[in-house]
């Protein structure tokens, strides 16, 4: 049994994601998923190599390389960010009334900040905030952070706050 908690959720500049999130030369796995609707934007869940391993130790009962990962482990590891984006969207959606779609989910193995690069050039226009949702996964043992980041377009997040009941 894993359980999940969201212990904060922030609004904070594109720029000192990497820093929230680690060193922005460490190693990390991310799942990249693009948002459609009303407030179009970008997905991206990211984990650390250690959490990456654990989890999938946990789902495919064997040990993992996350160096060396197959198809169906990096399959695995998309999935898990497609479900998880696929949960909160849902609730943004319950929350806002708005209409939200996510792409097929994207991997990526790299350093934080090239990760953070190619979302942004996947972009139509660059964004300056992300809503920042520090995820930790245990199962009773074990505690595994996640950073869960829906980058809105500059327009999108307005949409957003506006609806959320902030002026902007």
């Amino acid at each position: 049994q894993i359980n999940m908690s969201v212990p904060a959720v922030e609004i904070k500049p594109v720029s000192i994601v990497p820093e929230i999130t680690g060193n922005i030369e460490e190693n990390m796995i991310g799942v990249l998923l693009r948002v459609q609707g009303d407030i179009p934007g970008n997905i991206l869940f990211i984990l650390t190599e250690n959490s990456v391993k654990y989890l999938l130790e946990i789902i495919l009962n064997y040990e993992v390389d996350v160096d060396n990962l197959n198809e169906m482990e990096i399959s695995a590891i998309k999935e898990m960010g497609n479900i998880l984006s696929g949960s909160y969207l849902k609730a943004l959606c319950e929350l806002t009334g708005l209409e939200l779609n996510q792409s097929f989910p994207g991997y990526a193995h790299d350093m934080v900040g090239a990760i953070l690069s190619s979302t942004m050039v996947e972009m139509d226009e660059p964004a300056d905030y992300a809503l920042l949702i520090e995820t930790i996964f245990s199962d009773g043992t074990n505690e595994i952070e996640g950073y869960f980041l829906f980058i809105p377009e500059p327009a999108s997040l307005k949409k957003l706050l506006s609806v959320l009941g902030f002026d902007v």
